[in-house]
């Protein structure tokens, strides 16, 4: 198997941007840092890949980045992980939203391609498609973001089926046994995951049952929307598990605005942990992903395919789950 920058970047504990400066701009390093790393390289036997080199030197420095909603706070924390990567390789980032939408999504690409960006990182809209493996076919590597990729892709994603049982779990351990699952479309593989774990909770529960309202997005509308479709209900959800946190802080509003108490006459738990679930007005319990983090992994990742390797990885996070006041005992 072929010896990457990363892994010479691992033995000599120094970051990816360094090894390339030990190669193309030597003045730049420190002598002693120098020295670690084309110990590094020798004691790894790292062959520089040129075709690699070449692609990275090329005119365009841009890496395409396509996520499923840049109005919501958990992409853009994505893309700050990734922005900041790319800086220290001196490249460039070209945001991309495909709004949950095919169409935009295939535009996008279409373009990115017209670009000749190095490489993409995407949250796919559904499955993957076709296109996808069109770019790859066609030399730009291609990195799958909050996805876990199947063979052919490396990604880099949390375990969602563990993050909706997380969250279902911690709704029956305060006494909930009505819970409502809020969010969709159920073809985007998050939602789906996260609606396997939190029924897998519940069927441990033989008193416990879970309802699906599905939206047709994850917005903080459809989330008001679905708010006002628990006050209809009879009997009523005790509890809801957002499918984001966007989705979440809809579903308290709409639920505020009809009278309803939270956490007392309804718990209520989302997804992401972005900042503004802490701040909403009832701080809302949520399941954390390291945001940032999952940007900066992707990116090393394609970079590590940029180099010539050609393992495809997956990266997968444990979510974490934050407790607040939306979930408070009765």
């Amino acid at each position: 198997m072929a010896v990457s920058v990363r892994d010479v970047a691992e033995q000599a504990g120094v970051s990816v941007g360094t090894v390339s400066n030990v190669l193309n701009n030597p003045e730049k390093v420190a002598a002693a840092t120098a020295e670690r790393v084309i110990a590094a390289i020798e004691a790894l036997g790292f062959v520089r890949n040129d075709a690699a080199r070449q692609l990275r030197a090329g005119a365009s420095r841009s890496i395409g980045l396509v996520v499923l909603d840049v109005g919501n706070p958990f992409f853009t924390d994505v893309a700050r992980g990734v922005e900041e990567r790319a800086a220290e390789e001196g490249l460039v980032v070209l945001l991309a939203n495909s709004d949950e939408r095919r169409d935009r999504e295939a535009a996008h690409l279409d373009l990115f391609e017209e670009q000749r960006v190095r490489g993409l990182l995407i949250t796919p809209v559904g499955e993957v498609g076709e296109r996808l493996h069109r770019l790859r076919a066609r030399g730009i590597p291609t990195v799958l973001v909050d996805r876990l990729a199947g063979e052919g892709f490396s990604s880099v994603s949390v375990d969602d089926v563990a993050g909706g049982r997380l969250a279902a779990q911690h709704l029956l351990d305060t006494g909930r046994r009505r819970l409502g699952f809020v969010g969709g479309p159920l073809e985007l593989g998050q939602v789906r995951d996260r609606l396997r774990g939190a029924r897998e909770a519940v069927a441990e529960v033989p008193d416990a049952r879970l309802d699906v309202l599905e939206t047709p997005g994850l917005s903080m509308t459809e989330g008001v929307s679905a708010g006002r479709r628990v006050l209809e209900q009879e009997p009523r959800c005790d509890a809801v598990l957002a499918a984001n946190d966007v989705v979440a802080l809809g579903v308290l509003q709409g639920l505020l605005l009809g009278g309803v108490r939270v956490p007392h006459d309804v718990a209520l738990v989302g997804y992401d942990d972005i900042d503004f679930a802490a701040a909403a007005a009832v701080p809302i319990t949520s399941i954390r992903q390291p945001r940032e983090r999952m940007g900066a992994e992707a990116l090393g990742l394609l970079l590590a395919e940029l180099d010539g390797d050609e393992r495809h990885r997956q990266i997968v996070f444990q979510p974490e789950l934050v407790v607040r006041e939306s979930t408070a005992a009765r």
